[in-house]
């Protein structure tokens, strides 16, 4: 299992790099990080443009402490060759690539990134949205240590299952959760799936509020207005921190003493809830950073 640093991924912006407004937009967007992306929003004919614009962008240095990524078109398709190759010239924080369904399928894309030359720090963001992808989650995010992220793609999970959109997502909570231990054993990141309906402000936080009790790194996010939201509901509040910093001070000062028992206000605090409360802190300082 790795354990990497942490790196704050609430809010997780794709944003069509066929669309100069929208990528000069997003330089100013409190996003954690974006998917410059090459596949679904970007028209067949706007394809090469969009390709040089996402490398453009890459390269400008522009977008602050923004992770930056771009989501190219799927294995396959005609555009997917010239994607990585350019993505992975212009040497993005990760390269997305959509409907990745097998270990074998993450070994072929870690070769490719070699040999294209991407930077070493350019990590492999797997997109899961398949019946094959989910069952066979373990096996794919244990694949190789340049994968760093697994990116839930519910619509085309709901799609792929013949099953319907509903609030609390029940058909498809099985496989996000199996997709949630499987990230948690290797060790890389997970970001929950987009939510559709950009008018709907209490489905979305509700949403939001689900995915954070699962234990998603943030969430995948298809218009500006949900940022603020999403960067709320998945940062730790002012109590988290203070009750973090309480419960770590206890413990540290009962080991001082040599007391077998730590409490902190009324409950038992063991390893485990010192851990938790110091991954608490180190999210919150981590955020603090990006200012």
């Amino acid at each position: 299992m790795r354990h990497p640093s942490y790196r704050p991924r609430r809010s997780v912006l794709y944003m069509p790099s066929s669309n100069e407004r929208a990528l000069e937009k997003a330089k100013t967007i409190p996003c954690d990080a974006l998917i410059l992306d090459l596949e679904d929003a970007v028209a067949p004919d706007a394809k090469d443009a969009a390709r040089e614009a996402a490398c453009a962008a890459v390269r400008s240095g522009e977008y602050g402490r923004k992770e930056l990524t771009i989501r190219i078109n799927a294995v396959g398709t005609q555009w997917h060759w010239p994607d990585l190759m350019a993505a992975c010239a212009a040497g993005p924080d990760g390269i997305v690539v959509p409907k990745v369904g097998s270990r074998k399928m993450v070994h072929d894309l870690v070769r490719c990134l070699e040999r294209f030359k991407a930077p070493k720090r350019t990590k492999l963001w797997a997109m899961v949205e398949t019946p094959e992808a989910i069952l066979g989650a373990e096996r794919l995010a244990s694949a190789s240590d340049r994968l760093g992220v697994l990116v839930m793609g519910t619509n085309d999970l709901v799609k792929e299952l013949g099953a319907l959109h509903v609030p609390g997502r029940g058909p498809v909570l099985p496989a996000l959760s199996w997709a949630m231990l499987a990230a948690r054993a290797a060790g890389v990141g997970i970001i929950d799936g987009v939510f559709n309906d950009v008018k709907d402000a209490e489905g979305f936080r509700a949403e939001c509020v689900q995915g954070r009790q699962m234990g998603f790194d943030g969430k995948t996010l298809i218009h500006p207005g949900q940022v603020d939201v999403c960067n709320e509901v998945f940062s730790p509040s002012e109590a988290d921190v203070e009750d973090a910093r309480g419960m770590i001070a206890a413990f540290e000062e009962a080991v001082a003493r040599g007391s077998g028992v730590v409490t902190y206000k009324g409950k038992m605090v063991e390893n485990l809830h010192v851990d938790t409360a110091r991954k608490v802190l180190a999210t919150h300082e981590a955020i603090s950073a990006l200012g």
